[in-house]
């Protein structure tokens, strides 16, 4: 058992797999002192802990750092849930969020991506996330929810504040994430004022839109509360905006290091999709996911007490050499692909068939109308802890 904290260049993507390779080469799990948390790192403990839900829970209230503001979110996240609640939301949520309705949104998609690079029209350089990997998002998730389009900057605005992460790291405590969240609290607490506001209107003047349809959805006889819609939005909000964001410039980066790769994808755009795949293996947006043990139970060869915080990284299990030969390869026709980027069993993001959709056609957009892209100098990233992104990512077109 390790409890080294120090990880190698850990302000970096790079680093912090490098750290987890180091871990793991000691021993595939490990305990973090300062999270009172136990570490895994092999695919195959972590698909065994996402298949059974009854022995490791999705819900670590109680032992995760919590805030009112923010629980009033966890409450309606349906990545927090268990069943049979869990199963129950999820068949409310698929009455209104189909794949009907997921792929009527391909034409306004391609639309929205081409208007905003046509404003960066005839530059040689700008920056990808300014331009179109923030933007796009917002957009597409605005306009499904009917959130007026006057009203976007207001989740731009939000989500700034709720990814001001950068001082959490791996040596950080639940002490220090409960001043994170305190600080992000009054953002919260408007951005769920606004969404309960929204859900009043759509129920008072329903439309085409999913708020409208979550407002309506019914399964035997029961519908969504208030607070599980109110939850449920505000996590769409938040995790399908970051991912977009996430999946678009990790897409860019790899392919940036990676020429011989980004030429077979121009070449054949059949390989566009498992490209895309493979972008979200080797650069999940999110590295890490916790669940809390509901009995005492062995992993590895120790012993987890129950009510114990587990954090399963998806990130190092995605470039397991025993799952996936030469891991750390950039294999645009790898198959089968069956990475973790996206969660397995119950909790497979409910918002992947969008994020796939979305991620196709800004790829398809950008190959059409350049011939070159690069990245400039002096990209910034997020705190890779926490998310896989780019928040500024400077390129070169022709």
């Amino acid at each position: 058992m390790s409890t080294d904290t120090t990880a190698p260049d850990a302000t970096t993507f790079d680093g912090m797999i490098a750290w987890c390779r180091e871990q793991r080469g000691q021993a595939p799990i490990r305990y973090n002192d300062n999270m009172s948390a136990w570490e895994l790192f092999d695919y195959a403990d972590i698909t065994t802990v996402l298949m059974d839900p009854a022995t490791f829970s999705s819900d670590c209230t109680g032992l995760a750092p919590s805030q009112d503001d923010f629980d009033l979110l966890i409450k309606g996240d349906i990545t927090g849930m268990d069943p049979p609640r869990h199963r129950k939301m999820r068949n409310l949520v698929s009455q209104a969020y189909t794949p009907r309705m997921v792929a009527d949104l391909a034409p306004r998609i391609r639309a929205c991506a081409v208007d905003l690079l046509d404003r960066v029209d005839g530059a040689d350089g700008f920056d990808l996330v300014e331009a179109l990997a923030d933007p796009l998002p917002i957009a597409v998730i605005g306009e499904m929810l009917g959130i007026p389009a006057t009203d976007w900057p207001l989740l731009q605005r939000w989500e700034a504040v709720l990814l001001g992460e950068d001082d959490v790291s791996e040596d950080t405590t639940p002490e220090d994430i409960t001043r994170v969240l305190e600080g992000m609290a009054p953002t919260v607490r408007e951005m769920t004022t606004y969404i309960r506001a929204h859900i009043e209107h759509c129920r008072a003047h329903p439309g085409d839109d999913l708020t409208s349809r979550l407002v309506a959805a019914e399964v035997d006889g029961q519908r969504l509360s208030d607070d599980d819609t109110v939850g449920f939005v505000g996590s769409l909000l938040s995790a399908g905006h970051i991912t977009m964001t996430a999946m678009l410039t990790s897409m860019i980066v790899l392919m940036d290091e990676n020429p011989d790769a980004t030429a077979e994808i121009r070449a054949d755009p059949a390989v566009r999709a498992s490209a895309l795949e493979e972008v979200v293996r080797l650069r999940p947006p999110f590295p890490r996911v916790g669940r809390r043990t509901t009995r005492a139970v062995e992993i590895a060869g120790t012993t987890i007490p129950a009510d114990t915080m587990l954090s399963l990284w998806v990130a190092m299990a995605n470039r397991d050499e025993t799952r996936f030969p030469d891991p750390d390869r950039f294999d645009v026709r790898r198959k089968p692909n069956s990475h973790l980027g996206f969660g397995h069993g119950i909790h497979f993001c409910v918002g992947a068939p969008l994020a796939r959709l979305e991620a196709a056609i800004v790829l398809d957009v950008l190959l059409d109308r350049y011939r070159e892209i690069a990245v400039g100098p002096n990209p910034e990233f997020r705190n890779p802890w926490l998310l896989s992104s780019a928040k500024r990512l400077p390129v070169v077109v022709r």
